[in-house]
């Protein structure tokens, strides 16, 4: 059976406590309010970071991949320019050609962009709804909820397919530009969605990790460790932009220069962005 298997972080397995996770709809990882709501009802956050797909944890919110900010550390060296003393950022949503960028990791010196990567994330969209699969997660735990929504027995699976060609095209419109700019783009995926994407996509160009190539690939796995589901690097791969579209079929996209974006990106260095390891 799917079923939820993360709310507001929380594992749901036996004897997880949910009461105080539900009445603060905290995202642990963002550390704001969860930002997936009902538009019915936007004062309730739906929480859900993980369900259980054919007997495998699946994320589904892009946030659960913020865990510890292992995802950022693992992209430490592409940062080819940073130096000892530099200090590290981890800036949110930038406007590039093709659309915003999830993150950016810069290195920064004196108030100055010494060098950044992208950091692109990608998790599944679901089809049809997860909301009755949560409303009976709460039933179960004895929590108040509407018997509709307990009764409602609609499915929800992995839109598989849309997900992968829309990252992909993502990937391609916005790789020509850090090509150009010299820079890298790594897309953090997780790893089922990795082996979907190199069924179902020509990717047998697309091989083991290279510092030379701008666009990287970390797929992490999942599992349960210690009674908790953890992030773990499990395969990184890299390519071109050529690469990209070689899977695709794309054509060039517009470029952007490199005084623009260390702009973007110095502007929105605030404290709160700071790269935390603890």
């Amino acid at each position: 059976m799917n079923r939820v298997t993360e709310l507001f972080g929380v594992y749901c397995q036996e004897n997880a406590d949910l009461t105080r996770a539900v009445e603060r709809q905290i995202c642990p990882y963002s550390k704001k309010k969860c930002y997936k709501v009902r538009k019915s009802a936007p004062e309730t956050a739906i929480g859900t970071c993980t369900v259980s797909y054919q007997s495998n944890p699946v994320i589904i919110c892009p946030n659960r991949l913020l865990e510890g900010n292992q995802i950022f550390i693992d992209c430490l060296h592409l940062l080819t320019l940073h130096e000892p003393g530099n200090e590290l950022y981890v800036v949110p949503e930038v406007s590039i050609p093709g659309g915003n960028v999830d993150y950016f990791l810069a290195s920064v010196k004196d108030g100055k962009v010494k060098d950044f990567a992208g950091i692109e994330l990608q998790t599944m969209d679901t089809t049809g709804t997860v909301w009755p699969e949560r409303q009976r997660l709460l039933h179960e735990y004895g929590f108040p909820v509407d018997r509709s929504d307990v009764e409602n027995k609609s499915p929800f699976g992995m839109n598989w397919k849309m997900t992968a060609k829309t990252i992909l095209v993502q990937m391609h419109h916005k790789s020509e530009t850090f090509e150009r700019l010299n820079k890298h783009l790594a897309l953090v995926i997780q790893k089922p969605f990795l082996d979907y994407v190199n069924r179902e996509f020509s990717f047998s160009h697309i091989q083991q990790a290279r510092l030379g190539d701008p666009i990287h690939i970390h797929a992490y796995d999942f599992k349960e460790v210690n009674r908790h589901l953890k992030l773990s690097l499990h395969t990184r791969i890299s390519t071109d932009s050529e690469g990209i579209a070689r899977s695709l079929g794309l054509k060039a996209q517009p470029k952007m220069e490199l005084d623009e974006l260390l702009s973007a990106l110095e502007k929105k260095l605030q404290e709160e962005h700071r790269l935390s390891i603890t």
